[in-house]
């Protein structure tokens, strides 16, 4: 069948329906991430119990998505991503009443297991409708729109609930999501390279079997998972610390900090160009000693400095996650998809458990604690990469 090529209206309508969803799901994950300090205090919930509405719906998540992507595989592509966006939206505004915190965590978990529908699929739909010469810029349209998603979402969020309520926050977030998911159904068009196959669970469980078993990919899925823990950690965490005395920031302050994404874009594309020189080990291990830098100056008690350690910080993050991502690719020979779902299982296990693991540092030892696990889980990943570097090539994947 025709494939969508580059400069047509079917590509610009593809395109553009792929950026919104990811748009959208990055920006309902992560919405409530710089609201955690306003359920501290309206809620009375500890630092550790308001991460769980992060941390609940990025485990749901990771949970569904290689059942999303099984799914997809006898369903159909577009009907799943398309429900995955409807639901999360309308779970998004159904949030924005709830009573109490507990009945916010339910429906948290809920959501992530909506919104598992569209990242575990949309590089499979990228890969089987576009032209090859027309990926590369369709699967960078996507990815932008999670970046930008993620980034405004928090924004957003921050800004919103300062003015008027976190209410009013997470509402706007579920009516823009409606938006975006309806642009997505029209935009989107249907599998035209699909072929329905019946589910079988030995299509699922083999495949993950070899690669877990293979030393060199588990290593790299560890990586994913300390790191993300990491990287969730701090960006939880630093809202507490900065919204306190002496800096006593506001919801709205707090929330534009997340401009320093930006910084994650451009280093996830620029490091990810340097492994086709240097290799993955060197530019990973430069990409990690980088958040060091970065950890280490969020201890600053000048408010400037922590804002550019936490640049730094999400520079290297985006940049080791960007090699790490596509090490996977390069050692994984066959059953690629089902390796990169696995990574994005243990990069989302991680950041639900350190997300909360944080807070427990938090609370006895304040913002040196939270550095302290995020540097001890910097120097695991250090250990790692050196394994990996020394990992016989994947053998058991080729027949």
């Amino acid at each position: 069948m025709d494939r969508i090529e580059r400069g047509t209206g079917a590509f610009w309508w593809a395109s553009t329906a792929l950026f919104a969803g990811g748009f959208v799901t990055f920006a309902i994950l992560y919405s409530t991430q710089p609201l955690m300090p306003v359920f501290s205090r309206q809620f009375e919930v500890t630092p550790a119990v308001a991460s769980l509405s992060l941390s609940l719906a990025t485990a749901t998540l990771a949970v569904f998505m290689m059942v999303a992507a099984t799914l997809s595989e006898s369903r159909g592509r577009k009907i799943i991503m398309t429900l995955s966006l409807f639901c999360s939206a309308a779970l998004a505004l159904l949030i924005s009443f709830s009573p109490d915190f507990s009945t916010l965590l339910g429906l948290r978990a809920l959501q992530g297991v909506a919104l598992a529908g569209l990242p575990s699929i949309a590089m499979a739909y990228v890969g089987e409708e576009f032209q090859p010469g027309s990926l590369g810029l369709a699967m960078g349209l996507y990815v932008s729109g999670t970046t930008v998603g993620g980034m405004v979402g928090r924004i957003a969020t921050g800004v919103l609930s300062d003015v008027y309520s976190w209410r009013v926050a997470l509402g706007t977030i579920g009516v823009l999501g409606l938006f975006c998911s309806l642009w997505f159904w029209i935009g989107l068009p249907a599998s035209a390279n699909f072929t329905p196959q019946p589910l079988a669970n030995k299509r699922l469980v083999g495949p993950v079997i070899r690669h877990v078993k293979d030393p060199g990919l588990l290593c790299i899925f560890c990586i994913g998972f300390l790191l993300m823990g990491g990287f969730v950690a701090l960006y939880n965490y630093v809202g507490y610390l900065l919204v306190a005395p002496p800096y006593l920031l506001s919801q709205a302050a707090l929330g534009s900090i997340f401009v320093v994404y930006l910084a994650g874009t451009f280093s996830s594309a620029w490091m990810g160009k340097l492994t086709d020189g240097f290799g993955h080990p060197k530019i990973l291990l430069t990409g990690i000693a980088i958040m060091f830098v970065g950890g280490f100056l969020t201890w600053s008690g000048s408010l400037y400095v922590i804002i550019i350690g936490i640049a730094v910080y999400t520079f290297g993050f985006f940049g080791s996650h960007s090699v790490a991502s596509s090490w996977v690719g390069q050692r994984a020979i066959v059953d690629k998809a089902q390796a990169s779902s696995l990574y994005l299982l243990f990069y989302y296990a991680g950041s639900s458990l350190f997300g909360v693991v944080g807070g427990l540092f938090w609370t006895p030892y304040g913002w040196y604690g939270v550095v302290s696990m995020i540097m001890a889980l910097l120097l695991l990943s250090l250990l790692l990469t050196g394994i990996l570097s020394a990992a016989p090539s994947q053998r058991s994947n080729t027949g």
